[in-house]
């Protein structure tokens, strides 16, 4: 196993220094057992899982860790009931698995049960279609079962009256409501910040980490890696190489083909559906298993999509919605609404890119979500498809594919057991102050008690929640190496421009006063 110089030994914290040790040690010892290359979830997932069964790991993320797909999703973590309603059951189970090791294991603290309102409005859905969505949810929670995760956690689905349903989502359209229907699922308060604490937590067991880092000439056992902050490079020699690029997959291995889907989200504040606690759950018209979810977010938002849309050609850095997309939404979503959201209650918008397996014709909507582990005829092992929720499995696959492919000596897999930096279970998790402002333990659990330590616990903005103390943490324990990687990949304040340009200034003083 890697063993990190000086203060690092151990300890979950990222910052410039460990990233120069560590490329110092790799200098030195360019060979290792397992380089992964993407710092999304599922790269970061392998990259836990690898370290934890003892491999000698390193992570290389050519720009910065959830730079890609893994910021841009629903922070759902869902049991696949849109899987169950096409007949995919073992994809809806794996997704139910899955969601209950976060929300009772690994990550408890990043995860929240979310109850989702179906508004019963006369004419919103066609004849008959209320009880094909009451037996779908009945369907899922009978997959919260057989998942092992308790009712206490995830209610069952129960029918609820008009006067309750606007409790849950006070901007519910009123005319024709005679109540909706509720479920649970799960939703993670930001999809980035899970990939940090995964980075993180492989930190911890040996592995290197290394963000602005760019993989070329990858073959089954080496990659020429190129510093994107100084120019230099070095060969690193690995008895196996896992590709997790995601939708960049393609780049590292030309003989990968995939189908990207976009996905896209319109952000909106709280307030234009009255401070909803529960998430508006809107059929999308002439389909029996797709729906435009209105989801309350972190900062005072609230999260609308999402679409499945073919997305040809080159990949780019930031995918960006289209005019169509944002119109499909706002139709969709108004439908259940009291008074109608506009293009001027558009706060911001974002897209991702799902990489998906290229299986021929048929709408995207309509491809697999299973995950592949495929090698390439040079030996580097990629693993494609699948979703966040999923990660965990996906990580699994690809790593036991290495170790029975290289014959490498690793124990087996205990991810599902292992806890992520900031869950209670975790060694470093301490309690904290009753006084602690309760967005700042949503976002980092048991660790608050170090971000309360590194710095000013004031709000970064006027209107923000995000204290000068998680700016300076971003910087000292996450990796974060720039106010970019500050405001749009720890803290999500990038997600709507007016905020992070208010919060710039200050930041960037942060930054460069913590990296230091």
């Amino acid at each position: 196993m890697t063993t990190t110089a000086g203060p690092y030994a151990g300890t979950t914290r990222l910052d410039a220094r460990r990233r120069a040790l560590e490329l110092d040690d790799l200098a030195d010892e360019p060979a290792v057992d397992l380089l992964v290359i993407g710092g999304g979830v599922t790269g970061a997932g392998a990259a836990l899982d690898a370290a934890a069964r003892g491999l000698r790991t390193v992570l290389v993320e050519a720009r910065d860790l959830a730079f890609g797909t893994s910021r841009w999703s629903s922070k759902l973590v869902h049991g696949g009931l849109r899987y169950l309603a096409s007949g995919r059951v073992g994809v809806a189970r794996e997704s139910a698995v899955e969601r209950g090791v976060l929300m009772t294991r690994t990550a408890p603290h990043l995860v929240r049960p979310m109850p989702q309102l179906v508004p019963l409005i006369n004419g919103l859905m066609r004849p008959g279609q209320a009880s094909l969505v009451r037996a779908g949810f009945v369907a899922g929670d009978a997959l919260r079962l057989s998942a092992g995760t308790p009712g206490a956690l995830l209610p069952r689905v129960r029918r609820v009256d008009a006067g309750r349903a606007r409790q849950l989502v006070p901007g519910v359209r009123t005319d024709g409501l005679s109540g909706g229907l509720v479920a649970h699922d799960g939703q993670l308060v930001d999809d980035a910040r899970l990939v940090v604490a995964l980075a993180r937590t492989a930190a911890q067991y040996g592995a290197t980490v290394l963000t602005r880092m760019r993989a070329e000439q990858v073959t089954g056992d080496s990659a020429r890696l190129t510093d994107g902050l100084t120019g230099q490079s070095l060969t690193l020699t690995a008895r196996a190489v896992v590709n997790a690029g995601g939708v960049w997959a393609g780049e590292v291995d030309p003989s990968i083909r995939l189908r990207p889907s976009r996905g896209t989200h319109l952000v909106v504040d709280a307030a234009a559906l009255g401070h909803p606690s529960a998430a508006l759950t809107v059929p999308v018209p002439g389909s029996t298993s797709r729906f435009v979810f209105a989801l309350p977010q972190q900062l005072g938002r609230v999260a609308i999509g999402l679409t499945d849309e073919d997305a040809p050609g080159p990949i780019p850095d930031e995918p960006q919605p289209t005019d169509g997309e944002i119109t499909f939404l706002l139709d969709t979503v108004n439908a259940a609404l009291r008074t109608m959201l506009t293009r001027a209650d558009v706060r911001g918008a974002y897209a991702g890119l799902r990489p998906l397996i290229d299986t021929g014709d048929g709408a995207t909507a309509d491809l697999s979500r299973r995950h592949a582990v495929l090698e390439s005829p040079d030996g580097v092992i990629t693993v494609v498809g699948g979703k966040l929720t999923t990660y965990r499995r996906m990580a699994q696959d690809a790593v036991d594919t290495a170790v029975r492919l290289r014959g490498l000596s690793a124990r087996a897999c205990w991810t599902s057991r292992l806890p992520l930096v900031g869950a209670p279970a975790h060694r470093d998790s301490r309690p904290v102050p009753a006084d602690t402002p309760g967005s700042l333990l949503a976002r980092h659990g048991g660790a608050a008690h170090e971000v309360l330590a590194a710095g000013d616990p004031t709000p970064i903005a006027d209107g923000l929640d995000v204290t000068r103390a998680e700016i300076a943490y971003a910087v000292s324990h996450e990796g974060a190496l720039d106010a970019d990687d500050v405001l749009h990949r720890r803290t999500r304040i990038g997600l709507v421009a007016e905020d992070a340009d208010r919060a710039r200034s200050a930041v960037d003083k942060l930054v460069a006063a913590t990296g230091r």
